[in-house]
């Protein structure tokens, strides 16, 4: 593996030294999953599996961080399957769903979500209303039960209906008490408070992460990113990676210690992780 500068290797040495108390933190789309215009065929990479298996006993443990509902993760990751054999090696996998308001864990095996948050219904209502104005009537509308996504990647101009679009939605969340979460032609509206940071964060503690890497793609990872900033500051060794499909967000390949390339390039570092914890961090030096 190829790293774009001495500190970046030194920490990724620090996390193939500390990896009984690593934990890999993994976003779903764009990051395990291909984008693809239909956001119910993005099926997990399916080289996915076989790898995060081979790993889940070399680490402290494996989460998938996903604006996703938990339950449409594990379907298309058979992320519950995967789990399950995971948790016969005596590790545990994580799903964070709806950026960590749900949880789902190999071990308790039930997704753990809140109530609806209270103004989506009527937001909901509205919705077609303010896709018109956006001339957007056809944007693809996902109703994530705590959340709706608005996709305008199926439409004739994109990322002009996103554009349009987005202001539009904004000045409405607001008035219904909702967040807004931007991403690549997609717009989420949920509830506030709750974001990947505090998902990471929270991860930590429960798992008592002695080190964390983090991979996504998208705005929704900023926070997630920043965080794990923080826990270098605080003295826990950290990598931040970008999937970079070549429209990925520049904030994000910023504040990111390596850019790769998609869900290839992810598992192809995953794959080098497994490779050098096995050898052992002195082959590194």
């Amino acid at each position: 593996m190829e790293f774009p500068t001495p500190e970046v290797a030194a920490q990724y040495a620090d996390l193939v030294a500390a990896a009984p108390d690593l934990v890999v933190g993994l976003d779903f789309d764009g990051t395990l999953a291909p984008i693809v215009e239909d956001p119910t065929q993005a099926h997990i990479h399916p080289d996915a599996p076989e790898l995060l298996l081979e790993l889940a006993p070399l680490v402290r443990g494996i989460a998938v961080v996903t604006g996703r509902p938990a339950r449409q993760a594990l379907a298309l990751g058979d992320l519950d399957v995967l789990g399950a054999q995971v948790a016969e090696l005596g590790r545990e996998l994580t799903v964070l769903g709806q950026y960590g308001n749900e949880r789902w864990t190999s071990t308790e095996r039930r997704v753990v979500s809140p109530r609806p948050p209270h103004g989506l219904a009527s937001f909901v209502r509205e919705v077609p209303t303010l896709l018109r104005r956006a001339g957007a009537a056809d944007a693809y509308v996902e109703l994530k039960g705590l959340a709706v996504a608005l996709h305008t990647r199926r439409l004739e101009d994109p990322r002009g209906s996103f554009a349009r679009m987005l202001p539009l939605l904004e000045d409405a969340a607001q008035r219904h008490g909702l967040s807004v979460e931007p991403g690549r032609l997609v717009v989420e509206v949920r509830a506030p408070g709750m974001h990947k940071g505090l998902a990471v964060r929270g991860l930590a503690e429960r798992l008592d992460a002695g080190a964390f890497l983090f991979a996504g793609d998208d705005l929704g990872d900023v926070e997630a990113f920043n965080e794990l900033h923080a826990m270098r500051e605080e003295g826990t060794p950290t990598l931040v990676v970008c999937s970079d499909g070549g429209d990925g967000p520049e904030v994000l390949t910023e504040l990111a210690d390596l850019v790769v390339e998609g869900p290839d390039g992810v598992l192809g570092l995953l794959r080098g992780l497994v490779e050098d914890i096995k050898a052992g961090p002195s082959t590194l030096a």
